[in-house]
C-alpha cells in the first residue's frame, strides 16, 4: 500500500509508522550496538533503544482505531516505562513530545504533525541537564528543524518524513566533528543512528516497502514457545505452582473501579500464593503471582471485572529448564507493564506500619557484586549494567518492594542514570533520590559510607554518600573487540584494556600486564589508602595471585581485598578509596 498522497495522519497510519520504525531498529540493532565508542563488547545502544521502542509498539496493540492523540499517548507511555539507557531515555521523551503535540486530535494535518515533531525535540533536549551536540539530540534537532522548515501547502505525511530521514542521514554523518570521541573512535554516534534507523522504518512505511526485520516486529504474535515435554511427565509432581499474571480491567456493572480498594485482590493473592506484584491503574488492574491454584485466581478477579490478558506458565517446567522459561516470562511481565500508562503508588496495598523511612536500591550486576551490596544493607538489587541495562519499570517494581517514606537509588553506570530519574518522575508513593553514581566503584564506597543499620535521615545519608564517591578513582578491565586508537592507546582486537572513566590507559596482550597498569594508574594521585577488586567470572585464581603479589611488593602501605564479584565483560574492577 502506497501514502504517496496522503496530507493527513490518523491513528492507523501513526500506529503503522510506530511498528515499521521499531521493526527496523530491531533488524539493525547489531549494527547500533558495534557503534560504541570503547572497544570493549557492551555496546547496548541498540538493544536499550529497540526495547524502549517495542515497549511503546507492545502499548498499542488495538489502538488502530484510536484518535491519533490517543494512539501517540499510548506509544509514549509504554516506551516511558520501557525506557532503558540514556537513548532509550531520549527517544522516549522525544515521542512523548510527540504525544503532547497530537493531544486531543483526531487526525493531524502536516502542520500539526509539524509541531508536534518540534515539540518531541524541545522535550527530548529538555530530558538532558547538560545537552552534548554530536549526539542523537542533535540528530533529532537538526532533522525536525529541516524538515519542518520545508513544509508548504503541498506537503505530505511522506515528504515530511522524507526530508526527516535525508537530514537525520547528514546531521549523523557529521557527528564525529562534533563529538571528538566520536571522530577519534572512528564511528558516528550510535544513538543518533538508531533514531534514524527507527525513522527510516517509518518512511519505508509510507513507500509501501516492508520494512527491515517486519516479520520480527514487537507487537506481533510471538512464536510457539519450545516446550521440553519431558521436563513434566505423567509421573511428575507439581512442586513449583504457576506462573500467574493478569490484566484485569474492572466493569462498572461488577464494581466502582474509581473507587474500588486493590487491597481486595492483593490479600486475596497473599493467601494463595506468594512472590505478589498487584497494583491499580484507573480501572484496570496488574497482577503477578506464584499460586498452586491459578484458577482460584482467576475465579476471584472476575467478581470485579473481566480480562484482557491472561498467562499461566508451569513453574517446574521453567525449573527444569535452567530458568530459561523464567527469564521469558518475567521479560513478558515486564512488557505488559509497558502497556500501563502510569504506575499509581498503590498505597491501599501497603500496610502504612511496615513502612521504612528511607529504602535503597542499587543496581548491579555479577552475584558477588550483589552480595556485597546486601551485605552493606542495600534493600533492592535491580540487576542491570553494561549490556543490560534496566527499564524505568523495573525501578518501579523495585520501588514498590521498598516501600518507603524515602528511596535513594544508586543507578552505578551513566547510562542508567536517566532511566533511573525517569522512574522517579513516574513513582508518586516515595521520595525517589536518584544518586548519581556513575560506576560501581562508586556506588560501592557510596553505600559503604552509609550507616543504613543506624541513620534513618534521608539528607544525610544522601550527604554522606556524596562525600564518599568524590574520593573514588574506579578501573576497569575488559577486552577490545576491534582495532582503535583512543587518548593516544593504540589498541589491538584481543588484547586487554583498562580504562578509568572514559580515560583510556593501557592496552596489553596479557590480562595481567594490563592489570598492573590498571592499578598504576588508579593508585597515581598518592592519595588512596584502599583498593578493593572485584573478580569476573573470567578471571583465573593464578592470574589473581599474581595481581595480589604486585600490589603486596609495590603498594605495601595500601589495603586491598580481592572480593568474587562474579561480573561478566570485565574480569577485573578496581576501587580505590
Amino acid at each position: 500500500m502506497s501514502y504517496l498522497e496522503i496530507s493527513v495522519l490518523d491513528g492507523e497510519l501513526f500506529c503503522r509508522l510506530a511498528r515499521g520504525g521499531a521493526a527496523h531498529l530491531r533488524a539493525h540493532c547489531a549494527e547500533v550496538n558495534n557503534l560504541n565508542v570503547f572497544p570493549v563488547p557492551d555496546g547496548d545502544t541498540g538493544d536499550n533503544m529497540s526495547m524502549t521502542a517495542e515497549g511503546g509498539v507492545a502499548a498499542i496493540a488495538g489502538a488502530d482505531s484510536l484518535p491519533i492523540g490517543e494512539a501517540a499517548k499510548r506509544l509514549a507511555d509504554g516506551m516511558l516505562l520501557g525506557a532503558r539507557g540514556n537513548s532509550g531515555v531520549i527517544l522516549s521523551q522525544f515521542f512523548s513530545g510527540i504525544a503532547k503535540g497530537f493531544e486531543g486530535t483526531t487526525r493531524a494535518h502536516i502542520k500539526t504533525l509539524a509541531a508536534a515533531l518540534e515539540c518531541g525535540a524541545a522535550q527530548a533536549y529538555g530530558a538532558v541537564m547538560s545537552p552534548a551536540e554530536g549526539t542523537i539530540l542533535t540528530v533529532c534537532r537538526e532533522g525536525v528543524e529541516f524538515a519542518v522548515r520545508r513544509v508548504t501547502d503541498e506537503s505530505t505525511v511522506r515528504s515530511v518524513f522524507s526530508d526527516l530521514r535525508n537530514e537525520m542521514y547528514e546531521s549523523l554523518k557529521r557527528t564525529p566533528e562534533l563529538l571528538p570521541v566520536l571522530k577519534e573512535a572512528g564511528v558516528i554516534d550510535s544513538g543518533g543512528a538508531g533514531l534514524y534507523y527507527i525513522i527510516e522504518g517509518m518512511l519505508r512505511v509510507l513507500d509501501g516497502e516492508a520494512p527491515d526485520g517486519a516479520d520480527k516486529a514487537a507487537g506481533d504474535a510471538p512464536a510457539a514457545k519450545n516446550i521440553s515435554f519431558d521436563a513434566f511427565n505423567e509421573d511428575s509432581e507439581m512442586e513449583y505452582g504457576y506462573c500467574t499474571e493478569c490484566l484485569l480491567r474492572l466493569q462498572n456493572k461488577k464494581c466502582d473501579p474509581e473507587s474500588f480498594d486493590v487491597s481486595l485482590v492483593t490479600d486475596f493473592l497473599g493467601e494463595v500464593g506468594n512472590s505478589v506484584v498487584c497494583f491499580k491503574n484507573g480501572s484496570i488492574v496488574k497482577l503477578h503471582v506464584h499460586t498452586m491454584t491459578p484458577e482460584k485466581v482467576l475465579e476471584f478477579c472476575r467478581r470485579y471485572g473481566e480480562f484482557l490478558t491472561v498467562k499461566i506458565e508451569n513453574m517446574s517446567v521453567q525449573h527444569t529448564n535452567h530458568t530459561e522459561g523464567a527469564n521469558e516470562a518475567e521479560a513478558e511481565y515486564e512488557s505488559s507493564l509497558a502497556s500501563i500508562s502510569h504506575i499509581d503508588g498503590g498505597a491501599n496495598d501497603k500496610d502504612e506500619s511496615c513502612r521504612k523511612a528511607v529504602g535503597t536500591a542499587v543496581v548491579c550486576t555479577g552475584d558477588g557484586i550483589a552480595e556485597a551490596f546486601r551485605e552493606l544493607g542495600v534493600d533492592e538489587i535491580i540487576d542491570g549494567g553494561q549490556t543490560n541495562n534496566p527499564s524505568a519499570a523495573d525501578f518501579i517494581a523495585a520501588f514498590r518492594k521498598i516501600d518507603a517514606d524515602t528511596i535513594l537509588v544508586f543507578p552505578n553506570n551513566k547510562n542508567i542514570i536517566l532511566a533511573a530519574k525517569q522512574a522517579a518522575s513516574m513513582y508518586d508513593d516515595s521520595e525517589v533520590r536518584v544518586i548519581e553514581s556513575f560506576d560501581i566503584g562508586m556506588g560501592y564506597v557510596a553505600v559503604s559510607a552509609m550507616d543504613l543499620l543506624e541513620e534513618a535521615d534521608a539528607d544525610s545519608l544522601a550527604a554522606a554518600a556524596e562525600e564518599a564517591m568524590a574520593g573514588v578513582t574506579t578501573g576497569q578491565l575488559s577486552t577490545s573487540v576491534r582495532d582503535a586508537t583512543i587518548n593516544g592507546v593504540e589498541i589491538k582486537e584481543g588484547d586487554y584494556i583498562g580504562f578509568i572513566g572514559k580515560r583510556m590507559v593501557t592496552s596489553e596482550a596479557a590480562l595481567v600486564d594490563a592489570a598492573k597498569d590498571l592499578i598504576d594508574a588508579v593508585l597515581a594521585d598518592g592519595d588512596k589508602y584502599m583498593l578493593t577488586a572485584f573478580c569476573g567470572s573470567e578471571l583465573s585464581d593464578a592470574d589473581a595471585l599474581e595481581i595480589e603479589e604486585y600490589l603486596a611488593e609495590r603498594y605495601d602501605d595500601i589495603e586491598f581485598y580481592f572480593l568474587p564479584g562474579g561480573q561478566d565483560v570485565y574480569p577485573l574492577i578496581f576501587v580505590a578509596e
